[in-house]
């Protein structure tokens, strides 16, 4: 098999594991996720802009950090790049991918962003880091200057590879991924 259809099984397999969360169990899987990332994200001094998502169907949600700190979404650009942009009251509209992003002109900088929490279909050990297939966190981290800022994946802990996953030469690791029951960096 190809490296893109053993990812293309890999995102079958843990989107299914991840959607197999029963509602009443996710409200607590959620509450579990945000108490670590909230407990993570204290430890650092002088924080800036923390880069979040807005979830998709079945993502832990952690959009609940606006309420603590400051907040950056990313906005794909032209189905090519992703730029992270100050998450404030104005109205957010849907990205080149469709998904809700603030629209302002200017982006925030690797300078300005302290960290960036990343969704993850899976992750294992090695912190390889399962996603959509999209690639633009990876591209994002290209850049050394972004690769500096950490990334954390977020996830649900049934959805940690306990095999390491299929890693193409353009993956890079994350800094570390927090679940329901654990911090991992």
């Amino acid at each position: 098999m190809t490296i893109f259809e053993n990812k293309k099984l890999e995102r079958d397999t843990f989107r299914k594991l991840r959607d197999e969360i029963f509602p009443n169990q996710r409200e607590n899987v959620e509450k579990n996720v945000r108490l670590y990332v909230d407990s993570f994200v204290k430890v650092y001094k002088n924080i800036g802009y923390i880069g979040i998502y807005w979830p998709l169907k079945n993502e832990v949600d952690i959009r609940s950090l606006k309420k603590k700190f400051t907040l950056a979404l990313p906005r794909c650009k032209d189905k090519k790049e992703l730029l992270f942009y100050p998450w404030d009251e104005k109205p957010l509209t849907k990205d080149s991918e469709g998904i809700l992003s603030p629209n302002k002109s200017s982006s925030l900088s690797y300078l300005q962003i302290s960290m960036i929490f990343v969704p993850c279909l899976s992750v294992d050990k090695n912190l390889t880091r399962l996603g959509y297939g999209g690639g633009y966190f990876d591209k994002l981290r290209r850049d050394n200057n972004w690769r500096n800022v950490p990334c954390i994946g977020v996830l649900t802990s049934n959805c940690v590879s306990t095999i390491p996953l299929t890693k193409a030469e353009w993956d890079i690791p994350l800094s570390g991924f927090i679940t329901e029951k654990e911090i991992f960096v």
